[in-house]
């Protein structure tokens, strides 16, 4: 298995976290199983090689889309094939998506539109044309001029709702919404209802994403426990976090950190 991440170039920074490509070899008798977990962030993926199925919770399978956006989202799915694949994505941050694609953040939460629904016959030509290119580093190409020239038609989000998301993530969610909307001179209503049509999310349901991927991301360090990891992401206490996690990755925090999770293989390698 591969995965990797690229940066973007600076003038698309301050919508794009980064790119990353994931690939790997499926052998015949055993299928790979991959879990997403609850994200604040918005992504396009394509899958340029090989198909997955979407497994639901009654353990229904159903074809994913070849190539569209992941809005954020407060669930976990669980995803199978049995081929060989590579995917292509782009990781963005929230209130790129009005920016790219003139649409409000929260129309895309816990959704997964393909290109063409979301974009009609723009989205087929950019499909085609990362599904074509000979390499990750034409996909990125590609990706670049396409969206300059969305962020070049779209009229761009406020200032304000930029720093306003950015502030919840930069402390890993642990930002008092109270504070940061009296430092923007908002109300907390005025406030909330800013903050979630270019997050998608309350700013309460918003900051305990960002603060479970803070522990999340602690994945690998053998030296700490789960009490450590869990009063560093900012949790008060081993219960709330042991809540947390289950409601946004489906399994106890033992199991993720464990190594054992579906989720987690691709950070292994």
């Amino acid at each position: 298995m591969q995965y990797y991440t690229i940066l973007p170039p600076p003038d698309l920074a301050p919508f794009v976290k980064c790119f990353w490509v994931l690939e790997h070899e499926v052998s015949a008798e055993k299928p790979y199983f991959h879990k997403t977990l609850a994200d604040g962030f918005p992504e396009l993926v394509f899958h340029y090689k090989g198909r997955f199925d979407e497994i639901d919770r009654a353990g229904n399978a159903e074809l994913s889309f070849i190539a569209g956006l992941t809005g954020p989202t407060s669930l976990y799915r669980r995803f199978r094939i049995s081929e060989d694949f590579g995917i292509f994505g782009v990781y963005l941050y929230p209130f790129a998506v009005p920016a790219l694609f003139g649409m409000p953040t929260i129309e895309t939460v816990n959704e997964m539109p393909d290109l063409h629904s979301m974009l009609g016959k723009k989205g087929l030509e950019l499909e085609e044309k990362i599904m074509l290119a000979e390499n990750n580093q034409v996909r990125i190409a590609i990706m670049c001029q396409f969206m300059r020239g969305c962020l070049t038609r779209n009229a761009q989000p406020e200032p304000a709702a930029f720093a306003m998301i950015s502030q919840i993530i930069q402390s890993n969610g642990l930002t008092s919404v109270t504070e940061l909307a009296q430092r923007n001179a908002l109300s907390t209503r005025q406030f909330e209802r800013k903050f979630k049509a270019f997050s998608g999310f309350s700013p309460k349901l918003f900051s305990r994403i960002i603060r479970f991927h803070a522990a999340m991301n602690a994945y690998g360090d053998k030296e700490k426990s789960l009490t450590e990891i869990a009063y560093e992401a900012g949790y008060y206490d081993q219960s709330h976090f042991i809540h947390d996690f289950k409601t946004f990755s489906g399994e106890h925090p033992d199991r993720y950190f464990s190594g054992n999770s579906e989720a987690t293989e691709y950070r292994d390698v």
